[in-house]
Formats: C-alpha cells, structure tokens, sequence
C-alpha cells in the first residue's frame, strides 16, 4: 500500500466512528481509541484534528508503595486505564508519563520525584507541542495525588492559550465508594483503598502478606522512617490500613474510576475552548 492509500484507509476508518462519540466504530470491531505511539506521523496527522481529545496517562514508575506494593504501582495502573479508556473512548491516546510531582516519598530507596515547576512543564510542553498540529482538549489520567499540584498551574497555563486541560482527580473520583466500602480509619497511600485497587487490576504483584497498617497523624508532607521529625512517621511507607484491602473493593473502586474518567473526557469534549486573554488585559 502507498504512504497516501495508507494515510486515506486510516482517516476512513476514523470516520466511522463519531467525533462527539465515546463509543467504538459500527460492527465493534476494534478499539475506539488509537495509540499515538503506534502510529507514523503520516498516520497522526490526519488523526490530530481540531475537535481530537488527546489523553495522557501519567503514573509513576519509580515510587515507594510500603512493602507489599512494587515502584511501578502508579504505572501499572495508568496502563491500566489507558486500555480500558482506548476501548471505550474515541480518543488519541500520549504515551504514558512515568515521572512528575511526588515529593512525600523521597525518603524511600528508589523513589523519584520531579520539582514542582518541573512536572508542571513537562505536562504543558506535551500539550503545547501536540496542539500545534491541531489538538486543542487534553485529559490527564493522573494516578496521583501530589501530582495535582502541578496540573492544576498547568490547566492555568494553557488556558491562556485557547488549550483545554482536564485530568482525574483520584480523591474525588473515588471518595463517594470509599466513604461508603473503607473500613480503615484514614489514609491515602499504599492503603486498603490503592491496595484494593491494584488487588483487582494486577493480583499477582500484591504481596499481601507483607502488607501493613500504619497511620500515624499527619504532621509534614513527606512519610518518614524516622521517629521524631517534623514528618509523618511510617516505617513501611503506608498511611493507612492496607490489610483490610481486598479485590472486591478494588473492582467497585475501579469501576467507579474508570467510569468518571470516562464521563469527563466526553464533557471535555463538548465544552468550549478557554478563550485566550486579549493583548490589552495582559
């Protein structure tokens, strides 16, 4: 097949599918969404409309989740809903992030972190750069909670440039099923709700037996190992309870998840562009 009849079959098969639509292609053939990554940038270009809702999936790779949890929890649940939100979502879907804002964890073997400034610019340099070719709504599927503190300057950022940015809220996407499922007394890391969650997406990188409760109060924003800083103490990296996690509560919480991202993005889709300051208020 030529560059053109290949560049022509892809943008035919994007035309099957609606472009205010979530859902697949008629027949059900096939994922809703593409993979960016997958493609040639003969093959973007046509992908890479005005009224396309690009989705950046961004999870760490390298972050402390107590003993029970792996580095890459983060990542492993980004990829997670990537595929689902491919599925399900007519979207262009980024490559997925694997670095940004996670300063609480630094004190744990392997952790990483970005500054803060830093993980703002890499988000808002993603956005800025795929809009030149014709993009203007971005979803962020944040796996994260720090991590909000670099988005939210970032939605700030771009809207001064007519771009759209919007990224999930973990707290607020599941807070309504934990309140009513959680049995710990608090906590929002490596606890029985992320712990449930993973249970559910990934059961074999759970090793339950070494999970752990440990909730002291909150004091600073980092968890330490040592007793008597100005920190929160955790010597196994938890905050929280996350033996009572459990893979039905993770189903409940990652189905809620998904379907609140999902209903996002769509809003996303519908809503109209930031309109850029004028010359004269700036």
């Amino acid at each position: 097949m030529s560059p053109a009849a290949r560049v022509a079959a892809i943008a035919s098969v994007l035309a099957l599918a609606s472009p205010t639509s979530g859902l697949p292609a008629p027949g059900g053939s096939g994922p809703a969404g593409v993979l960016l990554e997958r493609l040639t940038w003969a093959e973007a270009e046509p992908l890479l409309r005005p009224d396309t809702v690009v989705v950046i999936p961004l999870g760490a790779q390298a972050k402390e989740h107590g003993l029970h949890l792996r580095l890459d929890t983060d990542w492993v649940m980004a990829e997670y809903f990537k595929k689902r939100i491919l599925e399900r979502a007519n979207v262009v879907v980024a490559p997925t992030v694997n670095y940004s804002y996670y300063p609480a964890f630094v004190e744990y073997p392997g952790s990483t972190t970005l500054e803060l400034q830093t993980a703002r610019d890499v988000i808002v340099q993603i956005c800025r750069t795929l809009s030149g070719f014709g993009p203007r709504r971005f979803y962020v599927i944040n796996i994260g909670v720090s991590t909000v503190r670099a988005l939210e300057p970032a939605v700030e950022m771009l809207a001064k440039e007519g771009i759209a940015l919007r990224f999930a809220d973990v707290l607020k996407l599941t807070g309504p099923i934990a309140k009513r499922i959680a049995r710990q007394e608090g906590g929002t890391h490596a606890d029985e709700i992320e712990t449930s969650m993973v249970l559910f997406i990934e059961p074999g990188s759970v090793r339950m037996d070494l999970a752990r409760k440990d909730f002291e109060p909150r004091k600073g924003v980092r968890l330490t190992r040592l007793r008597d800083t100005p920190n929160t103490y955790s010597p196994t990296g938890v905050w929280g309870d996350a033996t009572l996690a459990t893979a039905k509560k993770g189903e409940e919480l990652v189905h809620g998840m998904l379907d609140g991202m999902l209903a996002e993005i769509e809003a996303l889709r519908a809503a109209p562009l930031p309109a850029p300051p004028s010359p004269a208020s700036q």
